[in-house]
């Protein structure tokens, strides 16, 4: 009986340390069936919206509130990713870091006010920002739930 007793202390214990290698925002999600983002670029292409769980490394985060993210889908793309119904935020600190997200991708154009917006948010330089004069289109996310892995 002692055996089952520290086996069960054991996986609990390796159960609590893996849990706390990332924090959860949003709705509560597990990573499991997430694909990366060459994966994704090949499901979305030829469609208008998808609902996916993607994993990617973030690049940056808006600097004001972390109200948004840009993740690295790979082969030099990047897709800006919104939180549902601006229910949570992710922390500051957050890019570099690794981030599970399940939601809805989609494609949309971005006006140029839009554009310099987020620009301006993410601490671009004024010069920057007045070099954006046209309106993009971009695939986007919304995230209704997300995980941010800690820095290793």
């Amino acid at each position: 009986m002692k055996l089952y007793t520290i086996f069960f202390a054991l996986i609990l214990s390796v159960s609590l340390v893996n849990a706390q290698k990332a924090e959860s925002f949003g709705a509560k999600i597990k990573a499991d069936g997430a694909v990366n983002g060459t994966t994704f670029l090949k499901q979305i292409d030829g469609k208008d919206s998808l609902a996916i769980k993607i994993s990617a490394p973030i690049v940056d985060v808006c600097q004001k509130k972390g109200c948004w993210m840009n993740v690295d889908l790979g082969d030099g793309k990047q897709m800006m990713v919104r939180f549902k119904d601006y229910g949570f935020f992710v922390p500051l600190d957050a890019g570099g870091r690794n981030v599970v997200m399940d939601g809805v991708a989609f494609r949309e154009v971005l006006s140029v006010d839009m554009l310099r917006h987020y620009a301006e948010d993410g601490g671009k330089s004024k010069e920057e920002i007045e070099k954006i004069t046209e309106p993009e289109t971009r695939l986007s996310f919304e995230a209704s739930g997300v995980l941010v892995y800690k820095k290793k």
